[in-house]
């Protein structure tokens, strides 16, 4: 009886402290949401450079919008830009909006010097386009430093995040976007030039599959809270 009563107790403990450690990951993600819900738009000045093995896209200077809850435009000085379908996923208050997802506490890493608590969020929905997200947050900063999102129609994505001024809003400084080239599909309308105009198109086929291409934006300015047209999402 008391060996029993043991075991009881020692199995409490344990679910116990798994219960607790579960809120406390709540808990920091509802911290770090909180700064990232400080903004309600931005538009903001940046650079971006696309490397995509099989395509030649050169560098430009973008201006990026954001406004609530969803809508994100990024635009270069021609009025296009290149970036996967999933890429709205830059945007961290998709990944974390609506609570709708289970969080799991996966330990810690480390992301450069800094030690980050990695969480797992698996959606409650069994038909949402995101299978799974992992985030890598920094408890001191409450950011997140990485971001790896796995989706069903549109591959997976990674961020990258380095923050300074603008760390109390959520948002970075440098983002680098890394993807899959073979779930990249171009927008209706917009074509680019091919790396060696000799290749067939079975080769430059081939060469898409199975590799990853990056987008990194750097941005120099950001006007936050100031208000974004409706048109500008069109």
């Amino acid at each position: 009886m008391i060996k029993t009563l043991r075991i009881i107790q020692v199995l409490f403990a344990l679910l116990t402290g798994f219960v607790c450690k579960a809120q406390d990951v709540n808990t920091l993600i509802a911290k770090v949401k909180f700064n990232i819900d400080k903004v309600n738009d931005y538009q903001a000045i940046a650079r971006m450079i696309t490397n995509v093995s099989f395509l030649k896209v050169p560098d430009a200077d973008v201006t990026v919008y954001f406004k609530k809850p969803d809508k994100l435009k990024i635009k270069n000085e021609k009025g296009i830009s290149f970036v996967p379908k999933g890429a709205v996923s830059i945007n961290l208050n998709n990944i974390l909006s609506g609570n709708k997802y289970t969080a799991i506490d996966a330990g810690t890493d480390k992301i450069g010097n800094t030690v980050v608590r990695v969480i797992k969020l698996l959606p409650e929905d069994d038909n949402a386009d995101v299978v799974l997200s992992t985030i890598y947050i920094d408890e001191t900063a409450l950011v997140i430093r990485r971001a790896k999102t796995t989706t069903r129609a549109n591959g997976s994505y990674q961020l990258e995040m380095n923050y300074g001024k603008y760390a109390a809003y959520g948002l970075p400084d440098k983002i680098i976007f890394s993807f899959d080239t073979k779930d990249y599909k171009l927008p209706k309308g917009i074509t680019f030039d091919f790396d060696d105009g000799t290749q067939n198109n079975k080769t430059t086929e081939d060469k898409a599959k199975n590799k990853t291409g990056k987008a990194e934006i750097t941005f120099s300015s950001y006007l936050i809270n100031k208000g974004v047209s409706e048109d500008v999402f069109k």
